[in-house]
């Protein structure tokens, strides 16, 4: 049993999706169940909006589950979990604020010391703890851990150990005991049977940490793999809160997405980038020791190349599978060689159309535009750009690259694109002869 647990607080980015998609290829490679579970505890910041938003995202990533839980529902749960482990004398309370424990961490820092809890809660006696609950003060709750060393062989990093509490007692509950991730994901973890857990290297003290409680409730503990978190190419991390690299803005640049799912797939790991594979073949292939231990940088740009190189290898019914568009063969065999997107492509096939008007006239000399017209040919057809232009160069003393470039830019108004032989073959004749009587005029 796997799963795949974001917060909603904000838009999936592509960091988180990578998280998601490995948990569903090995899920699918393995026979096992994937699940959804909706982190919602913190009302603040979670939000329905994010919720659907997370839903859709994954539905068209083709990341499917066979079932979604929300944390929110699961209050008792937790609320059971709180006096279990303040009964047994697993947790304990603590009164300091936050400004009092910042000061602390300072100080530490200062002194060239790790920043880890002194543990001073643990010294109050009964009564100083009876009359600072009686005074009105709510204590946030940690988890007392012990000398044993935690330990797991990590499915990414090895053997990871931490000895001797080189790490602070976590908060697992707050002041108004609201149960902190910690203990919200051993909770549900534990009673949804998770097998596997694999996530960003940010959790691997996270993990210590949980590995002692599924310890203390004797749950069997799961495997572990965490995998580097994804960075920007300025080496800043991505966030959910500043919507960075979000699957929306994916979706609405019309990326394709086996290549979204293909590049977070390949990129840290030992294969190239640059194959496109289905879907099948992604789940067949999926190998854990393949990825690297490293810090790994993302570059848009490299989703927006692959997409473009996909795009071009497509024919056009493949192309009409995802998206909808009214092109037809003839049109797509001469454009997609010479675009990078779908937006670009449907702005060659508006270009094609009737009533194209470029915003500021061609100016040419005296003559050139009554011979342009003139040698239009009779039929438009693949010969018709060659006969057209050498017309006019036999009665015109005009370089014949300016005179290219001066026809492309009366019909398309640009200086680029797929070939005039080819392109003219797409506009009426009629709408020829209509662009370059108003695109262009001669001087006074």
């Amino acid at each position: 049993m796997l799963r795949f647990a974001p917060s909603p607080t904000g838009l999936l980015h592509i960091g988180n999706v990578r998280v998601a998609l490995f948990n569903f290829l090995f899920a699918k490679k393995n026979n096992l169940k994937f699940f959804l579970r909706i982190d919602d505890t913190d009302k603040e910041r979670s939000k329905d909006e994010f919720i659907f938003s997370i839903i859709e995202d994954l539905k068209w990533l083709g990341i499917d589950y066979y079932k979604i839980i929300k944390q929110s529902e699961r209050v008792s749960k937790y609320r059971d979990m709180f006096e279990f482990l303040k009964r047994k004398n697993y947790i304990y309370p603590c009164f300091e604020t936050e400004q009092e424990l910042s000061l602390k961490r300072k100080i530490l820092l200062k002194q060239g010391k790790p920043p880890i809890y002194d543990r001073s809660a643990l010294n109050l006696k009964k009564k100083e703890i009876e009359s600072l609950l009686q005074s009105g003060k709510k204590p946030h709750w940690r988890l007392k851990l012990d000398e044993e060393p935690i330990n797991w062989n990590d499915m990414i990093h090895g053997q990871i150990t931490f000895n001797n509490l080189s790490v602070s007692d976590p908060v697992v509950f707050r002041s108004d005991e609201m149960p902190l991730f910690t203990i919200t994901s051993v909770v549900d973890d534990a009673d949804m049977g998770v097998s596997h857990i694999f996530r960003g290297d940010d959790h691997i003290t996270n993990t210590a940490a949980q590995i002692k409680i599924f310890k203390l409730i004797k749950s069997k503990i799961p495997i572990f793999g965490h995998f580097p978190l994804l960075k920007s190419m300025i080496g800043k991390g991505l966030s959910k809160r500043s919507n960075s690299f979000s699957i929306k803005e994916f979706r609405s640049k019309k990326i394709f997405t086996i290549v979204i799912l293909n590049y977070l797939k390949q990129i840290g790991s030992s294969k190239s980038i640059e194959k496109i594979e289905d879907i099948n073949s992604l789940i067949k292939s999926f190998d854990l020791s393949k990825f690297s231990k490293n810090s790994i940088f993302f570059d848009p740009e490299d989703i927006k190349r692959l997409n473009s190189k996909y795009l071009k290898s497509l024919d056009i019914e493949k192309v009409k599978e995802t998206f909808d568009i009214n092109f037809d063969s003839s049109f797509w065999n001469i454009i997609r060689s010479n675009i990078d997107s779908i937006d670009e492509a449907q702005e060659w096939h508006d270009l094609t159309k009737e009533d194209f008007m470029i915003k500021e006239k061609i100016i040419m000399e005296n003559g050139l535009k009554q011979l342009i017209s003139k040698c239009i040919p009779e039929k438009i057809d693949k010969e018709s750009w060659s006969l057209w232009t050498k017309n006019i160069l036999e009665n015109y003393k005009i370089n014949r690259k300016e005179l290219y470039i001066t026809l492309r830019l009366i019909l398309t108004g640009k200086k680029f694109g797929p070939s005039m032989n080819d392109l003219l073959t797409l506009i009426k004749k009629d709408e020829i002869i209509r662009r370059v009587e108003l695109n262009c005029e001669e001087k006074n």
